[in-house]
């Protein structure tokens, strides 16, 4: 299975908008840009709401079957391990192999002398083709490479070996992850990091590394923008290079676990994807259930009643809520309205607070992003949510769709 050029990865954590999200993948190819549309959900997700992993696999066969879509669609095993991959593998067909928890731990001496042993051939000066300042390599950095990232690439390998030995086959897509980390891989260290990736045997398509600044939950980048549009380019010269170095699969390309809303660095990944020919994997988290929540704000009635329920339960749960994501959110419980003054909003008060535009004075980004993390508390009212999401289906889906072309696949691939 060959990933396409351009793939766009939504998360939906009620399974309830595939039809709205397939949506801006149709708007995308009717404006003559072919996405691959990739449907993910993670296994933290799933044990919050208490779903199962074939669910996603019917909410995506279902959207395509109902709009009729004829492009590559695939479903995501969001940042799995190999305590969790097995759950995912009869309806999964792409696999995000998460390491991060493994970046570090340690590796035998052994390990690290026949790593430096076989890279040494890369000591000195590493010119890679477009950069133009070549990377100092040394023998003490090649064993930082293997001490740092060795377990962790030898832990990939093992899941996707057991995700091929229980397929029966290898047709299915790997990418490999190592963004959810408190430090950014340099593009050096991106080039060894991709010879691990091909000595465990890993036919990796698409890797996810950290990159320089923050990607917090449901808003904006935090962080120089020309800094990370020099590292992007960097990154995908290194990719470039070491597809024949290390004989990875042609098409492997970066992948940019966004945390969804990453506005500003939208337009260097446009440009610099299409002056070097390459293609990018973007997911977009989790706005969709965010873009719910607008939604029934709009709606009024006990739409607008709920979206302020599940407000002032957040808010009196925020450390339980928060604390998972402490990582990538920035929230100051001072900076959040009271659950009195919301009750006292109008829906359109409530939807302008919520939705990322920056632009409307109203836009709180505190507040996005303590929702974000509150989707635990919507499930928790149960069918009351879901009656309400169907009840209010088509402005739901409205605003979702919107969300996803308009903010996010135009300014990615469109221009």
């Amino acid at each position: 299975m060959e990933l396409g050029k351009y793939s766009f990865g939504t998360g939906d954590r009620f399974a309830h908008q595939g039809e709205a999200q397939l949506q801006g993948s149709i708007l995308a190819k009717e404006a003559g840009i072919e996405l691959t549309h990739v449907w993910n959900k993670s296994f933290r997700e799933h044990k919050t709401i208490k779903s199962d992993p074939s669910s996603v696999r019917k909410e995506a066969d279902a959207a395509v079957n109902a709009l009729g879509w004829e492009g590559q669609y695939l479903v995501d095993a969001d940042h799995i391990n190999m305590d969790t991959v097995d759950g995912f593998v009869a309806s999964s067909d792409f696999f995000t192999l998460d390491v991060a928890d493994f970046i570090g731990k340690e590796v035998s001496r052994e390990n690290i002398d026949e790593f430096v042993g076989k890279y040494s051939k890369y000591l000195g000066e590493l010119s890679i083709p477009g950069i133009e300042v070549p990377f100092h390599i040394d023998e003490d950095f090649l064993k930082k490479i293997a001490a740092t990232f060795l377990f962790a690439t030898k832990e990939a390998g093992k899941i996707y070996h057991r995700i091929a030995e229980l397929k029966g086959n290898e047709d299915f897509i790997a990418e490999v992850s190592m963004d959810e980390v408190d430090d950014p891989q340099t593009p050096a260290e991106l080039f060894f990091i991709l010879s691990t990736i091909a000595d465990a045997g890993i036919p990796a398509q698409t890797i996810a590394p950290k990159f320089t600044g923050r990607f917090n939950k449901g808003v904006d980048y935090v962080g120089d923008v020309d800094q990370f549009a020099r590292e992007f380019k960097e990154d995908i010269l290194v990719i470039q290079h070491a597809i024949n170095e290390f004989g990875l699969p042609k098409n492997l390309k970066l992948s940019v676990h966004s945390g969804s809303d990453k506005f500003s660095i939208y337009k260097p990944i446009r440009e610099l994807t299409k002056k070097y020919n390459t293609g990018v994997h973007v997911k977009t988290a989790g706005t969709t259930w965010l873009e719910e929540l607008i939604g029934l704000a709009e709606a009024g009635d006990e739409g607008l009643d709920l979206a302020k329920a599940i407000y002032a339960k957040a808010l009196n749960r925020f450390d339980e809520l928060t604390g998972p994501y402490a990582t990538v959110i920035d929230v100051q419980i001072e900076g959040l309205p009271t659950a009195e003054e919301v009750n006292g909003w109008s829906g359109r008060k409530y939807a302008d607070t919520l939705r990322h535009d920056q632009s409307n004075t109203d836009f709180n980004p505190q507040f996005r992003q303590l929702l974000h993390c509150g989707y635990k508390v919507a499930a928790e009212f149960g069918d009351t949510y879901f009656n309400a999401l169907d009840k209010y289906k088509d402005i739901v889906a409205k605003n979702v769709t919107e969300n996803i072309f308009d903010r996010h696949i135009k300014p990615l691939f469109i221009g």
